[in-house]
């Protein structure tokens, strides 16, 4: 079941985004944080599987010279849940948003589920998109193992969150997160879906990112981080031989969460992607 605190609500105070509202033509609310200044160009940044969009807050703030645009992917934050979280449906939900918001070619932004959806809404081309720069999207898929967080971990998590968590037993699971985001975590988790997680989780390991990245036109950059076993080695071979036109950058020291594990280094990577894309 899902839950939101009063606690958490009141982090929305210390947020510098208004909030905006989407509905897709399914009659599925999306809730997505804008950053302003409306005269800047557009960032959409789309969160992976259990981040709702004020987990990445501090992303957002990180990114000069532009408006950054933080969505609640459906069944996370304050979004509605749906029937269906496939790749196809969480792509036609971005380009929803960015048709409702009037967003004028927009970089697509997404750190792991949220790079797949943006990838995918490149490939597909039904909206004008500027660019855009892809985190650690997962690469497993059929015939490439599985995912490397087990489904079962990532319930574990939402438990904890459901029944009530803290800081502290946040830093058990992600030690190297600053304070602020473990305490974010520990408040907000519970607003996701397990139907969402648990369906995103399947699709990880049947869909193939393969199928949408030769597809994803330039300019388009993948950041991976160094230490991550989402993006390996093999994986950023793989993808740079798969779209010679992307750019790929390297965060050393990172795993999959390369913002949370070093802020500094992976915000200053996604500043010069994004300059790179403009």
């Amino acid at each position: 079941m899902r839950t939101l605190t009063q606690a958490a609500v009141a982090d929305l105070a210390d947020v510098p985004a208004t909030s905006r509202w989407v509905t897709t033509g399914q009659g599925v609310r999306l809730h997505v944080l804008d950053y302003g200044p409306g005269d800047a160009v557009p960032v959409l940044v789309v969160p992976g599987i259990t981040s709702p969009a004020i987990a990445m807050d501090f992303v957002a703030r990180g990114l000069d010279g532009v408006r950054p645009l933080v969505l609640d992917v459906r069944g996370r934050g304050f979004s509605d849940e749906g029937d269906d979280y496939d790749l196809t449906t969480y792509a036609t939900d971005v380009e929803a948003v960015v048709r409702a918001l009037d967003l004028d070619g927009p970089i697509l932004f997404g750190h792991s589920m949220g790079a797949r959806i943006a990838a995918a809404v490149a490939a597909r081309n039904e909206v004008p998109v500027r660019g855009t720069v892809l985190v650690d999207p997962p690469m497993s898929g059929p015939g490439r193992g599985p995912y490397p967080t087990t489904l079962a971990a990532f319930l574990g998590q939402l438990a904890e969150a459901q029944r009530g968590t803290d800081a502290d037993e946040v830093a058990q699971s992600w030690p190297r997160w600053p304070r602020r985001e473990q305490e974010l975590r520990a408040r907000w988790l519970a607003s996701c879906s397990e139907a969402a997680i648990a369906a995103t989780h399947t699709g990880f390991e049947t869909e193939d990112f393969f199928d949408v990245w030769p597809g994803v036109p330039a300019p388009t950059v993948l950041i991976h981080g160094g230490d991550s076993p989402v993006v390996t080695a093999d994986g950023a071979r793989e993808a740079a031989a798969a779209n010679p036109k992307a750019t790929l950058v390297e965060v050393p020291g990172t795993g999959h969460m390369v913002f949370w594990d070093d802020p500094a280094a992976g915000l200053a990577a996604a500043r010069d992607a994004l300059a790179a894309v403009l």
